[in-house]
């Protein structure tokens, strides 16, 4: 177990090395978070919840019934739940949950995210196309990576444009939905995007 603390809000997790950084929270989250500004009103998923430090930061600051936090692993679930517990959130909502798929609240004013970037392509794009689709009109989606060009390129796609800031070697995306669903100029914009993807990623002979 190890205790951090945020913001002037404290934590304490229980980890395993079952799941991401397990011996402390990652530069990456920490530079997310730190451009994160909650409001008392908003609702916020944390989404690929890992070990629960997103979801159990937000939770101390709105209060447990205005967070919900998921993940694929049912072990990351168990540890989140576990440390929910330990940090005295025992209501808090934690779903297991691949993408969004068991997610069914559109209602979401914050979204975010740490994605797993050093495999391919899809986790992100399924986080990206459907997160715009479970926050409300504008609200924000919020990912941390250390790739620029791609996420930067899908996001603006999908939300019309995109604020990128970098911290401690990471990027961190801020992406509002403006509008109640993607429009025909930036669904072209997407299928370019799409196949300019495709040829790059065909293998030369």
């Amino acid at each position: 177990m190890f205790e951090t603390t945020i913001n002037d809000i404290t934590i304490k997790l229980e980890t395993d090395l079952s799941v991401f950084s397990p011996s402390a929270i990652d530069s990456g989250t920490l530079a997310m978070l730190s451009f994160l500004d909650l409001k008392e009103e908003d609702k916020v998923l944390d989404l690929g919840c890992g070990q629960g430090p997103v979801g159990i930061y937000c939770a101390k600051i709105l209060g447990e019934n205005r967070v919900v936090m998921c993940d694929v692993s049912s072990e990351a679930v168990n540890i989140s739940k576990s440390n929910a517990v330990l940090n005295n959130l025992d209501n808090l909502c934690i779903i297991e949950s691949n993408g969004f798929a068991n997610i069914e609240d559109k209602d979401f004013t914050v979204i975010l995210s740490n994605p797993p970037y050093h495999t391919d392509f899809s986790v992100a794009k399924e986080f990206i196309e459907n997160g715009f689709k479970h926050l409300v009109v504008g609200g924000t989606m919020f990912m941390v990576t250390k790739r620029l060009e791609w996420y930067k390129n899908k996001l603006t796609s999908i939300f019309g444009g995109v604020k990128v800031r970098e911290k401690d070697g990471y990027y961190v995306f801020i992406a509002e939905k403006r509008a109640p669903s993607i429009s025909k100029k930036k669904k072209e914009q997407k299928n370019t995007l799409s196949k300019k993807l495709q040829r790059k990623q065909k293998p030369k002979k």
